[in-house]
């Protein structure tokens, strides 16, 4: 019988952070962030895609602290499954400055999301690329419990890969949140189908995008990520007030170097030279989005 292999383990953030060319606006927001507490590997799922490395949550504070975010969104990640206890904790830590996105089981009681709301969460994670996380048949499930606390559901999902993904959440009675510009591949570009028809459901109001992930989207060796800047400018040039930034500190499971945070967020600055669109990313719409001025 062939041995059973561990799931790889991930490369720490970087232990220093640099400075970005631009400090970020008051009440900016970091919308996509994991912890991993050194103190809680015994709380990841098995199976999984990834093993994280150690990024306790005073490690991501100092980062925000040199970008000048001030508020934050942690998700649940998929390793931990349904245990959303890590997020959790950190949010109680935070209290009104940070939110969170979390991972439950279809059948989750309302009594316990309502203990979430309180807590802070304002959606849930429907992974659809890694083990560990939400199913599709659970969605609609999900969706009809979430429904009446105002919450939203984000989706990791590759949108060039999943058309009739698209049609299912364009009828969905809750907004979606697409991670990482939608996962479409950069060579892909953006006159993708399924990237054209994730830019109608946010033109229509259906949705949100995540300017986050880059390095997971590309097939470059360059930090600048020259192939995403397309995809990230078309989501900006049509649908600017429905985009969020966010980190995606600490990065875990990818294939690139590990990045700078300070320059993840210059990149926004490649991407438009709109004083007034880089604000709405970095703060408006993230604060709307999360409820933070509510």
């Amino acid at each position: 019988m062939p041995s059973i292999q561990p799931p790889p383990v991930c490369a720490p953030p970087r232990s220093t952070v640099g400075r970005p060319r631009r400090p970020a606006p008051a009440g900016a927001v970091d919308t996509h962030a994991h912890v991993f507490p050194a103190d809680a590997a015994g709380r990841l799922t098995s199976p999984r895609t990834y093993t994280p490395s150690p990024a306790p949550l005073a490690q991501y504070r100092a980062m925000l602290d040199a970008l000048g975010v001030t508020h934050a969104v942690l998700v649940q990640p998929s390793v931990y499954g349904f245990d959303n206890t890590v997020m959790l904790d950190a949010l109680g830590a935070m209290a009104d400055r940070w939110r969170g996105v979390a991972v439950v089981p279809p059948d989750i009681d309302q009594s316990t999301l309502t203990a979430m709301h309180d807590s802070g969460v304002r959606g849930v994670r429907a992974n659809l690329m890694f083990k560990g996380g939400l199913t599709r048949d659970a969605l609609d499930e999900l969706v009809r419990r979430i429904a009446p606390l105002g919450w939203h559901l984000q989706v990791l999902a590759d949108v060039s890969a999943s058309p009739d993904l698209l049609r299912v959440l364009s009828l969905l009675p809750v907004p979606v949140v697409f991670d990482h510009m939608g996962h479409v591949p950069a060579g892909r570009g953006p006159d993708d189908p399924g990237f054209r028809a994730m830019l109608d459901l946010l033109r229509r109001g259906r949705a949100w995008v995540k300017l986050s992930g880059a390095y997971r989207l590309t097939a470059s060796a360059d930090p600048s990520y020259p192939d995403v800047a397309p995809v990230a400018r078309a989501i900006l040039a049509e649908a600017a007030d429905r985009a969020v930034w966010g980190s995606d500190w600490p990065h875990p499971h990818i294939d690139t170097a590990m990045p700078d945070d300070a320059a993840l967020l210059d990149l926004l600055d490649d991407w438009t030279a709109d004083a007034d669109t880089r604000h709405a990313v970095l703060s408006g719409n993230a604060r709307r989005l999360y409820g933070f001025d509510l």
